[in-house]
């Protein structure tokens, strides 16, 4: 970047940096990865605050440019192109990518696949329709599902049959939210708190609190809060649920969150699952898993995984797991 188009960047991403003299907080807002971004952190020096930015903006940036199955310019969109026909070349990065899919599918016992796009496209809630997907379709398209069909070999990725595609939707986004936390504390920012559509990681306390506070959606009340979480000691957070992408059909709602063993959306009566657990990443995947498994497998899902704690909730209750009641603000 020549010296000029720089300086020209730095004042965007300066007009995108707040400061709250009442709560000594810096506050960087973006648009990226299909939501608004917000990082809020505490230190004294603008300048470090500054280069911080910018490189969590050019590092979300480049991320997304690169595995964004929206961008027919990005690595996943060419590895999709050539389903079918050849093998795609990809660097150490990548290969760490689909290492880490390796292990999030494992530990979800298979529900984070990113090999599910064909089954999410299938019922795509933004799409107009005048009649659901029927039978045929959908067992087509759960043929084309598989994390263990991808083949890969060394700096190489291959998926083998026309109609595959991958999507990191499942995870990228709390992957970017770790990243960016990562990022603060190699800017000497140890409080810290990133927050990616409300997908949300912290580190340390912010200087106004002991903790960092962060209310819990209602999915009988979009836009409203029912309770609130301190987070004391760090750790990401995650909610998934179906209240907001849906679409109805002759009076019954199918959510945008598939369940790819059966191949339909998912309708167990649960309305989100919130997960506490040491990374968003983690937070997310099993968020996501824990909802498609209902309370019961869900909740057996949670004690398999040291550290992390849920809240299922359905229309007329919800259920927590034995440690999450320490995160709940007490009113």
């Amino acid at each position: 970047m020549v010296l000029a188009d720089r300086s020209s960047y730095r004042k965007k991403i300066e007009s995108r940096l707040t400061f709250d003299e009442v709560r000594k907080l810096y506050r960087l807002q973006f648009q990226a990865l299909g939501t608004a971004c917000s990082v809020l952190f505490s230190i004294q020096d603008r300048a470090t605050a500054i280069r911080f930015s910018e490189s969590a903006v050019e590092w979300v940036g480049s991320f997304e440019g690169k595995y964004s199955r929206f961008l027919d310019t990005s690595l996943l969109s060419e590895i999709n192109r050539q389903a079918g026909i050849s093998w795609v070349r990809v660097d150490d990065e990548a290969e760490h990518l689909f290492a880490l899919c390796d292990d999030l599918n494992f530990m979800t016992h298979g529900q984070l696949d990113p090999s599910g796009l064909p089954l999410i496209s299938l019922w795509d809630y933004r799409r107009k329709r005048a009649e659901l997907p029927c039978s045929a379709e959908i067992s087509a398209a759960k043929k084309l599902v598989g994390w263990q069909k991808v083949q890969r070999r060394s700096g190489e990725v291959f998926l083998p049959e026309k109609g595959m595609c991958l999507d990191f939707g499942g995870f990228g986004k709390e992957y970017a939210v770790d990243k960016v936390a990562g990022l603060s504390m190699s800017h000497g920012i140890c409080n810290c708190l990133v927050d990616f559509g409300q997908d949300i990681r912290v580190l340390g306390t912010p200087p106004d609190s002991p903790a960092w506070h962060i209310g819990l959606e209602d999915p009988s009340r979009p836009g409203a809060t029912w309770t609130g979480l301190a987070l004391l000691r760090g750790g990401g957070v995650a909610s998934s649920g179906d209240y907001h992408r849906n679409f109805v059909h002759e009076g019954r709602r199918y959510g945008h969150i598939i369940d790819l063993s059966s191949g339909y959306p998912v309708a167990n009566g649960l309305l989100a699952v919130t997960v506490v657990a040491q990374s968003c990443l983690e937070a997310g995947v099993l968020s996501t898993a824990a909802f498609v498994a209902g309370t019961e497998k869900g909740t057996e899902l949670m004690e398999a995984n040291f550290g992390a704690e849920a809240c299922f909730v359905s229309r007329n209750s919800n259920y927590q797991t034995s440690q999450f009641y320490e995160y709940v603000v007490q009113s």
